[in-house]
């Protein structure tokens, strides 16, 4: 992985303390694993997960998946300038290939990636064997290196354990906002026995537990970590919000002066806040919450 280290990621990333009195008055502390400041382009778990899956990619173009505002493509799309190897996104909508790009796919293009636009329906349909060679050969890439949506599979998820391992003595339990869960596999993995991972997804639907168990099967051979997920805090679903939660965030923002990435870190935050008002962490309890991203642009 040596071009990779070439990058001099900051690991392990570090972690701070906040003084919350929402958190302090239920007896609670509140720690922050700083992902986000692990490197300046490849932020967070993006490092953890795309850093196995570009050593395994020995060179080859990497051909990825996203929507139009993924934090997955943008990583991707730098991690490629960054190491000199061309990179391919698939991104989920035709009618988008037809508009002027938005500020997140227009830094993957000015990153270098080319960018391949499909239809709805073909896009839900791409871990298919048969939809995945007719995607890869009509975006020219037939010989590439494939990494899932999220960057989600085996190799992510056991890079993804050193998240966990990292937090080891720190808290009683690590809280993470979920988008694929493959970051959530690899964290609940690697904790202690001792320790307890909560996952905050910020999708609707319910699916993402048969997902992560799907993942640690794939990674460890079983399941691993003691691990649970709350799905209250989506506020609607994936890049959605509410003027709660916007308000939410810039309060968050104003009290400890920093900036708050807000389709994830946003809807974890709010949660965690949520859940110590209801009493759902015993007095004493040390949680500590994953930034995994900064605010684009």
């Amino acid at each position: 992985m040596t071009g990779l280290d070439s990058l001099h990621p900051r690991l392990p990333s570090p972690v701070q303390e906040l003084s919350d009195p929402r958190f302090a008055r239920h007896g609670l502390r509140l720690l922050l694993k700083r992902d986000d400041l692990i490197h300046p382009e490849l932020i967070g778990n993006k490092w953890r997960k795309l850093a196995p899956n570009l050593a395994a990619a020995a060179g080859r173009t990497v051909v990825t998946f996203g929507g139009a505002y993924s934090n997955h493509l943008r990583a991707t799309a730098a991690a490629g300038r960054l190491l000199g190897l061309p990179t391919v996104g698939v991104v989920r909508g035709q009618e988008l290939a037809d508009r002027p790009l938005n500020p997140s796919l227009a830094r993957c293009a000015a990153d270098g990636m080319r960018l391949h636009f499909v239809d709805r329906s073909t896009y839900r349909r791409k871990s298919e064997p048969d939809t995945l060679a007719r995607v890869l050969h009509a975006a020219g890439a037939e010989d590439a290196y494939v990494v899932p949506e999220g960057g989600s599979n085996a190799l992510a998820v056991r890079g993804c354990s050193a998240l966990g391992e990292e937090l080891r003595g720190h808290a009683d339990v690590v809280a993470l906002a979920c988008g694929t869960g493959g970051t959530f596999a690899g964290l609940a993995a690697g904790l202690a026995p001792d320790q307890h991972a909560l996952g905050i997804p910020v999708l609707k639907g319910g699916f993402l537990t048969t997902d992560i168990e799907a993942l640690q099967q794939r990674a460890f051979g079983g399941p691993r970590g003691n691990w649970r997920l709350d799905d209250r805090f989506h506020f609607g679903g994936y890049a959605r919000t509410t003027p709660e939660l916007d308000a939410f965030t810039e309060d968050f923002e104003n009290r400890h002066g920093l900036r708050v990435e807000r389709l994830y870190v946003a809807k974890l935050l709010y949660g965690l806040v949520t859940l110590a008002d209801e009493a759902a962490f015993p007095r004493g309890t040390t949680i500590a919450a994953v930034v995994t991203g900064r605010p684009f642009p």
